[in-house]
């Protein structure tokens, strides 16, 4: 079978289209032919090996999202069939409860081989079913984004209608986010430095909106669109260049989901605002499978799609990850197989 893998040694430059048997699958796994994959900023480290002495020796196959369909299932599966169109999860050792060093261990990708292969064998519980009425590019996009937005503001937030929601610019996680709760009756605020995207974040249901390059102080604008205390859930995907700001922008009491670490990883905010005003400051890595399985219903029940940028075909991988760190998308960026 045809692989996109990092080979020989970690670099972009041993990002190369090689070839492996075809997999067969034991008891209790299914084998997918794979339709589509999609990216994620995490799939520009991986190259440069930006994981350290967690990620699988190489050869590894890239990218942790996507979708396909079950060809083969091996003996003693019970829960699928040929013909069934699924997504393999992002962790591939966390059902359900809550997270430990084993649940967190093996992610597609990273730990263990990825989704850029033409065939892929998983455990039939590291798959879930793909909702029905989205294409195969819109499917892909499920495991790592949705899943995380929907673990950051449903399963630790606990999101309620009228709660006031700021979300930080339009990456993937960030519009998940938006449709999440705005399909939960929430307010939700946007920020971006591009009036481009912030047009289109009003167009997909956002109520406000704020250019940080017009007003750097942007957690006190928040705090004022939002009336009373502040903001009730913030979705931190900046980190070190955001959180001073999203601090001011927080009620007592709110929560602050740090998802990503786009602006820098050093922790360089006042920690008394955290303690004096009882916030949540509440890490995600994106979810289990009884996630995965409560947010792929809720987008099935509401008829929701998710936001494809672009697909590149599959030998382009090199020109997706260009465009990815490019930063010009509005939606997720996806790979035909």
């Amino acid at each position: 079978m045809k692989v996109f893998q990092v080979e020989e040694d970690w670099s972009p430059e041993n990002l190369r289209i090689g070839t492996r048997p075809d997999p067969h699958p034991g008891p209790g796994e299914v084998r997918l032919r794979m339709r589509a994959s999609a990216l994620n900023y995490r799939d520009l480290l991986v190259p440069k090996h930006g994981y350290g002495s967690r990620m699988q020796a190489l050869p590894l196959i890239m990218l942790s999202d996507g979708v396909g369909v079950v060809d083969v299932v091996g003996e003693g599966v019970t829960r699928f069939a040929p013909g069934d169109r699924v997504c393999p999860l992002f962790f591939q050792s966390w059902m359900g409860g809550e997270p430990n060093a084993a649940r967190l261990a093996r992610s597609l990708g990273c730990e263990r081989d990825g989704t850029m292969a033409e065939f892929m064998v998983l455990p039939e519980d590291g798959v879930a079913p793909a909702p029905t009425h989205l294409d195969d590019a819109e499917a892909a996009t499920l495991p790592t984004a949705a899943v995380t937005a929907w673990r950051a503001l449903v399963t630790e937030g606990r999101l309620a209608p009228g709660d006031k929601v700021l979300i930080q610019g339009t990456g993937g996680v960030s519009l998940f986010a938006l449709q999440f709760a705005k399909m939960l009756g929430a307010y939700v605020v946007c920020t971006s430095s591009s009036h481009d995207k912030l047009a289109r974040a009003k167009r997909l249901g956002a109520d406000e909106t704020i250019n940080y390059r017009e007003e750097p102080e942007w957690g006190r604008r928040a705090r004022e669109i939002a009336g009373g205390d502040g903001i009730d859930h913030i979705v931190e995907v900046g980190g070190q260049g955001t959180l001073p700001q999203s601090l001011r922008a927080i009620r007592p009491g709110g929560t602050l989901s740090l998802i990503g670490v786009l602006a820098g990883s050093s922790l360089s905010a006042s920690l008394g605002l955290v303690v004096t005003r009882h916030v949540r400051l509440q890490g995600i890595t994106v979810g289990s499978r009884d996630d995965f399985l409560a947010m792929s219903a809720a987008v099935e029940q509401h008829r929701m799609r998710p936001l494809v940028d672009r697909v590149f075909a599959f030998d382009e991988l090199h020109a997706a990850l260009e465009y990815l760190a490019g930063g010009a998308h509005f939606g997720k960026i996806c790979i035909a197989h």
